[in-house]
């Protein structure tokens, strides 16, 4: 229980898939096995029962628990496939973003624009602190703050593709339900369409070395107005981008 807040479709499907199924048939299986497992331990030890059976075989009992933990498994099978389709299977995309892995930092790419490419290296408490180079930051997560953030702008289908330079990384953001690894020599790929603005994390996920677990991923949903003035300046923030395309555009008008 308490899975990460979903902000896409599919991490809502994913968690109502192990919230209203899993989880259901978790129990019942638990309970079931418990209350067998205490009818025995009640009906046949030996104070009770001091002349054990010598029965060896039981034909439908063996049937029964072959038979049964297959039709389990079929019940699983059918929503998860269509899970796993749903999430393989890329929609039209509005916008493509190219995710490599590095010891020990993310570089991204913008295929769509031209130039727009940078890298993204977690920052330290000393950065953020007073007189650091981004004590704007204090206050966010620890380990999982970056220098500069992916930008995508909200209700738009993004492909998000995967490689790496060197060893074999995990682009992980559980709050859009995807987990792809990066690995050297191949393209993998994948999609999200977050339905609402806020800035959201994640990390590596594949054991890739010393600093594996300072590679934060920082993904920032902004509106199209606000993605479009970041494009524009792409090592800021969205907000600081239209702060200060805002600043030029009046400068222009008192000019």
């Amino acid at each position: 229980m308490g899975l990460m807040q979903p902000a896409t479709e599919v991490m809502r499907d994913l968690v109502s898939f192990h919230n209203n199924g899993l989880l259901v048939m978790c129990v019942v299986i638990t309970l079931f096995v418990l209350a067998l497992m205490v009818y025995i331990f009640i009906r046949f030890n030996a104070k009770v029962n001091p002349t054990p059976s010598k029965t060896t075989h039981n034909t439908l009992l063996e049937v029964v628990w072959t038979v049964l933990p297959i039709l389990i498994l079929i019940v699983i099978a059918v929503p998860s496939f269509k899970l796993l389709y749903k999430q393989d299977v890329v929609p039209e995309a509005d916008l493509t973003v190219k995710a490599i892995g590095n010891q020990w930092y993310w570089s991204y790419e913008y295929p769509d624009y031209e130039d727009v490419s940078f890298d993204a290296v977690m920052l330290t408490e000393a950065d953020k602190a007073p007189g650091g180079d981004y004590e704007d930051r204090a206050g966010t997560p620890r380990l999982l703050e970056s220098d500069t953030h992916i930008v995508v702008p909200v209700n738009k289908t993004v492909r998000l593709q995967t490689t790496a330079t060197d060893v074999i990384h995990a682009w992980t953001v559980p709050a859009f339900g995807i987990k792809v690894d990066a690995v050297p020599g191949r393209l993998n790929e994948t999609w999200f369409k977050v339905e609402k603005e806020g800035i959201y994390y994640g990390q590596c996920s594949e054991l890739c070395g010393i600093r594996h677990g300072f590679m934060p991923i920082v993904v920032e949903v902004v509106s199209q107005e606000a993605f479009d003035a970041w494009v524009k300046n792409p090592t800021e923030t969205a907000a600081k981008a239209v702060e200060s395309n805002i600043q030029v555009a009046d400068a222009t008008q008192a000019q």
